[in-house]
């Protein structure tokens, strides 16, 4: 019983790390990645579309990242969801593909993409907590039905614990090393 709730704390735990750092590819650095345009929303044909599913993107320069639509007839759209993107970027449309140069970070826009990782950073050691904490209820449901003893619910907790920490010490690994890399210049 009680390896079964830790099993599943774990798991959850591994899925935040995981989720954080999805997220974190999508917060623009210093270099072109295809993960800051992929998941944008395009309306096409009036339906809103991912990105990566209208055009092949491709990053092939370290400050420039290459679009190439499927439908040509969708670049004008394409082109719409990038400017009214948060991301500040431009598009440049030659016809056949589009061309997003990006932009060097300002030392003030760096801090603030900082402060703003920070904060992904603590919701997601807070979501880490609550899985803890849910994974604690079911140890004590367990022990108040009497299906588990006080010193293995004792045991479980600390090994819930345990990955608690772990996990928290890889966000905060993730984050030293996205923060090193908003800051390189």
């Amino acid at each position: 019983m009680t390896s079964e709730v830790i099993e599943l704390a774990r798991k959850e735990m591994e899925k935040s790390v995981e989720a954080f750092r999805h997220e974190l590819a999508r917060v623009r650095t210093g270099r072109a990645s295809t993960a800051l345009v992929e998941n944008l929303q395009v309306n096409y044909y009036g339906a809103k579309t991912p990105m990566r599913q209208l055009a092949g993107l491709a990053a092939p320069e370290p400050r420039l990242i290459v679009i190439t639509p499927y439908d040509k007839g969708a670049m004008h759209e394409i082109e719409k969801a990038i400017q009214t993107s948060d991301l500040g970027l431009n598009p440049m449309n030659d016809g056949k593909v589009i061309r997003v140069p990006l932009p060097e970070l300002t030392e003030e826009r760096r801090k603030e993409l900082v402060k703003h990782v920070r904060k992904l950073a603590e919701e997601f050691r807070v979501g880490v907590r609550n899985h803890r904490r849910d994974a604690n209820d079911m140890l004590k449901d367990l022990h108040k039905e009497k299906q588990i003893a006080d010193d293995e619910m004792r045991t479980a907790e600390a090994k819930v614990q345990g990955f608690t920490t772990e996990f928290i010490e890889k966000i905060d690994k993730v984050l030293q090393a996205k923060e090193a890399e908003i800051m390189e210049v």
